[in-house]
């Protein structure tokens, strides 16, 4: 259990807002914080996040691409 100290007024002026909804003040408390808290979003890893850019080349296709990147050089 939490203990919130709060001037007498404050907390009149709650308790006539959670009576105004059928509610005691805590319950009235609860139901707010629920509603504000944060929902958790589900975390992604990073294959998901990489998922749209299909599949990893294979180990052929990177020497194909690396031989003809570097063709030009091999000539003079």
């Amino acid at each position: 259990m939490t203990i919130i100290e709060i001037p007498d007024d404050e907390a009149a002026s709650l308790r006539a807002k959670a009576a105004a909804q059928g509610l005691t003040l805590t319950e009235w408390l609860e139901r707010l914080a629920r509603e504000t808290a944060p929902s958790p979003q589900p975390l992604k890893t990073g294959r998901g996040l990489l998922a749209k850019y299909g599949t990893a080349p294979s180990k052929a296709d990177i020497d194909e691409n690396r031989l003809e990147m570097f063709r030009a050089f091999a000539q003079e």
